[in-house]
C-alpha cells in the first residue's frame, strides 16, 4: 500500500468529495491509499483498525471454510466501504480482500471510531450501503436460481474483464456461479463459437461487446 500525498491526494479529494458523509471534519483522520494489483487490503483473520472507502478499482472477497477450502464470496467494485462490519463489531474478525486491479481508497483510521459511531449522518450513509449490499447478495442468489449460465457468465465477464480480457480461474468461478466445471467450459466454448469472445494465451478476449451486453442485460 502506498499513501498518496501532495497533488495526487488533492486531486482525488477533489474528484471524490467525501466531507458530506460526516457531520465532523474527517480530514485529520483520512488518507488516500493506492493498492497494487494482487495486494491484500485485508488478510483473512486479521483485526483491521481502518475503514476503507474504495474509489477506483476491483477486488475479491474470500473466505476459508473449516475444512480448509477457500471460496470466492463476492466480486467488489468501487464505490463501496470495506471494513464497515469490523468497525461496528468489537470482535473485528475479517474476511480476506485482495485487489484484482490497481485500487484507490480513502482510509479512515479507527482513532475516530467513537465519533463515527455517534455520527447520524455517517451512520445513515452506512445503513444505506449495508441495505444495498444485502439486496445485491439476495439478487445474486436468486439470479443463480432463475437465469441460465449464459446470462450470468456474460454479466460476470463484463464485471471482471480488464481491458477487454477475461482471465479468471475456472474453479473459482464455478463455485461462485454455482455450476459444474464442465458446464462452464461448455458455455465458454459456446461464446467462442458465436464469436462473442476469443480464447488466446492471455485469456478470453471480448470480440462482440454488444452481444455480451445483450446477454448480461437480461439479469440487470
Amino acid at each position: 500500500m502506498h499513501i498518496l500525498t501532495g497533488r495526487a491526494r488533492s486531486d482525488y479529494l477533489k474528484k471524490y468529495p467525501i466531507d458530506d458523509f460526516f457531520s465532523f471534519d474527517i480530514q485529520p483522520y483520512l488518507e488516500v491509499c493506492q493498492f497494487d494489483k494482487g495486494e491484500w487490503i485485508f488478510q483473512e483473520g486479521s483485526f483491521p483498525d481502518t475503514l476503507y472507502y474504495m474509489l477506483e478499482g476491483k477486488a475479491k472477497l474470500y473466505m476459508t471454510h473449516k475444512n480448509g477450502k477457500v471460496s470466492l464470496i463476492e466480486y467488489l467494485k468501487a464505490p463501496l466501504f470495506m471494513g464497515e462490519i469490523e468497525l461496528l463489531n468489537e470482535a473485528r474478525y475479517t474476511k480476506g480482500i485482495q485487489t484484482v486491479t490497481k485500487t484507490i481508497c480513502y482510509s479512515i483510521t479507527q482513532s475516530c471510531k467513537e465519533k463515527l459511531l455517534v455520527d447520524a449522518l455517517f451512520l445513515r450513509r452506512l445503513c444505506l450501503f449495508l441495505g444495498e449490499k444485502a439486496t445485491n447478495m439476495t439478487a445474486k442468489y436468486t439470479q443463480n436460481q432463475a437465469y441460465p449460465l449464459e446470462n450470468r457468465l456474460a454479466a460476470f465477464i463484463q464485471l471482471s474483464a480488464e481491458q477487454g480480457i477475461y482471465k479468471e480461474k475456472h474453479t473459482e468461478i464455478c463455485e461462485y456461479l454455482g455450476v459444474s466445471y464442465r458446464h462452464l467450459l461448455y458455455v465458454l466454448a459456446q461464446f467462442c463459437e458465436e464469436q462473442i469472445v476469443e480464447k488466446r494465451k492471455t485469456g478470453y478476449h471480448i470480440i462482440d461487446k454488444k452481444r455480451l451486453a445483450q446477454l448480461a442485460q437480461e439479469i440487470q
